[in-house]
């Protein structure tokens, strides 16, 4: 609960404000039984008119004041319990933003939408609940208690038998339903794991007509969350009846000992009345009880979840805001060893040592698994080191604010990712306050400017979701352009153009040069034809540097580049360039 001293704090008085008028609606709800039994006791009995009328009018007037402080308290409640939710949901959003990738691999994506959603409903709710009813039960089973014993010492006596059984049975419903209800949670994790897999492959799913193995899979998972929820559902089923039948038991009870009491001229007729209504209360109060220890048990499940994701400790550590130097570019691997978390087997990398000079175009080629994207992937410090030191500029990365450090450092991934939008706006991403010449600039600068200008909305054409209305070349055009807009020190391609044509990818490549001058440019490929022309080329093998130097020193001294470049030109190609 330390997690949510915050949301304490800060809403413990318009909760007060509420609970206060839930006293107000209770206290009146537990008058009007003694009131009735006054009317029928003194006016009916006596046939007194006047009095009926006037007892009457306070009953009506009591009614009326237990409406208003009803409704301020709704109004409150529902005011309060959604500044929460919406509060907490960013809250938990913006932690997750803020948390490196090795933070959120310890979490299912799946599991992180839940908890967005579903468990912070689930708090919402019970935090409503206790404004509106929750709160309400106890004070009229207490109340409905006393004002009860009041009426009749001997007709109490049902009571301390009955509520004792009700306690009972409601603290054997909440051990049970706890662990089932967090397989529920665990359950729907599931669900909406394979719901978010689908609809991310829906392409691949469709193009191999594997709709069956995709619905089988789904069922799968579904009838394993409607079999927990079943579970979980009937001990409510279970204990909700066997709780009304207790109570209803001890209402039968007070009717034959008060029908009794009335013959024997012991009991009034309308304490019989009041003690049937106080025992109404309080059976409605007891099951509401039963409801809140089960909203309860699924709250303070979500709440764990919840509390798991905020508690969670950003790995990375820093001593300074920003970066000392303006301008540069300079990136020095020293010793760099990398492995991910969890991982088994040899690291990603090992003893990784080069320099990028300010201004220089590094080529980065080798075989797939190589090690090629995470040795890029650290530059921004995405991951933390094994061992080793990188150096931007001649600083420790380590050592500065990962946010100052990105400024510096545009990435294109290897899948190009694009958000609901228009293209101006995407392109924005790279930089908010560019203006329509730097956008221009950077579309041309990525040969993107012909199927934009083509566009009758041009830069407003809007894009559909992940930019499903665009081609896989287009997609990477506009993400070049997006990080060109930003005029990072060092711009990351990772294999950024494997989705155009080579002509394309020489223009692009073309347009790099001239607008590139000073910038430090790192371009991962799969193709040879793609760094050929860079400064210089670093070869990777099984995650370290097996080749550092232009293209015809490698062909030379290199047999890993050979290889891959006779694999991609064949020998023949090879023997007739010599």
């Amino acid at each position: 609960m330390a997690n949510f001293n915050k949301y304490i704090n800060k809403y413990w008085k318009p909760f007060s404000i509420a609970v206060l008028f839930l006293t107000l609606e209770a206290v009146c709800d537990l008058l009007q039984p003694t009131i009735m039994a006054k009317i029928v006791d003194v006016g009916v009995v006596n046939r007194d008119l006047d009095y009926v009328l006037k007892m009457g009018g306070v009953m009506l007037g009591v009614t009326i004041f237990g409406a208003l402080a009803a409704s301020t308290r709704s109004i409150v409640a529902s005011i309060t319990s959604q500044n929460f939710g919406s509060e907490l949901r960013y809250d938990l959003f913006r932690k997750i933003q803020h948390l490196s990738f090795k933070n959120i691999n310890r979490y299912d994506r799946a599991s992180l939408v839940t908890r967005l959603t579903n468990d912070v409903s689930q708090v919402q709710m019970f935090m409503n609940g206790l404004m509106r009813i929750f709160v309400k039960a106890p004070l009229l089973a207490i109340g409905g208690l006393i004002m009860a014993t009041r009426l009749n010492i001997h007709l109490s006596i049902v009571l301390a038998v009955v509520v004792p059984m009700v306690a009972i049975l409601i603290i054997f419903n909440m051990r049970i339903s706890l662990p089932l209800f967090s397989k529920v949670q665990n359950a729907l994790d599931k669900v909406n794991g394979v719901m978010r897999e689908y609809l991310s492959g829906v392409r691949v799913v469709k193009a191999f007509n594997r709709f069956d193995y995709e619905i089988e899979k789904f069922s799968g998972f579904n009838e394993d969350f409607q079999d927990k929820s079943i579970a979980a559902t009937r001990v409510l089923a279970i204990f909700g009846p066997i709780i009304m039948l207790v109570m209803n038991l001890g209402i039968v009870v007070v009717l034959w000992f008060g029908g009794f009491g009335v013959e024997n001229g012991t009991v009034q007729v309308g304490h019989v009345i009041a003690f049937t209504n106080y025992m109404t209360q309080i059976l409605f109060s007891l099951m509401m009880i039963s409801m809140v220890f089960n909203m309860f048990v699924r709250a303070k499940t979500s709440a764990n979840r919840i509390g798991e994701v905020l508690a969670e400790e950003d790995d990375m550590t820093w001593n300074r805001d920003s970066t000392t130097s303006t301008q540069g570019g300079r990136i020095d691997f020293e010793n760099v060893t990398f492995a991910y978390e969890g991982a088994s087997g040899d690291p990603v990398l090992k003893n990784i040592t080069f320099t990028c000079l300010p201004g220089e175009t590094v080529g980065i080629i080798g075989s797939t698994g190589s090690g090629k994207s995470s040795l890029v992937g650290l530059i921004p410090r995405f991951y933390d080191l094994s061992s080793g030191t990188i150096r931007i500029n001649g600083e420790d990365i380590s050592e500065i604010n990962p946010k100052a450090l990105r400024e510096k450092v545009a990435i294109v991934p290897q899948k190009a990712t694009l958000f609901t939008g228009t293209v101006k706006e995407n392109i924005r991403w790279g930089s908010e306050d560019a203006s329509l010449e730097d956008i221009e600039l950077a579309v041309k600068m990525s040969d993107a400017y012909g199927f934009i200008s083509d566009s009758p909305e041009g830069y407003d054409t809007r894009i559909g979701q992940g930019g499903v209305n665009f081609s896989g070349g287009q997609k990477q055009r506009l993400s070049i352009a997006r990080a060109l807009v930003k005029k990072p020190e060092i711009l990351i391609l990772d294999d950024s153009t494997s989705a155009v044509d080579v002509e394309t990818e020489a223009r692009i490549k073309e347009s790099l040069k001239k607008y590139a001058k000073g910038l430090t440019c790192l371009l991962i490929a799969q193709r040879i034809s793609s760094v050929v022309d860079a400064d210089r080329i670093i070869v990777l093998d099984n995650g370290e540097i097996v080749g550092n130097g232009t293209h015809g020193d490698l062909l030379h001294n290199c047999p890993t580049y050979l290889e891959i470049y006779q694999s991609q030109f064949g020998k023949e190609v090879l023997e007739g360039g010599r």
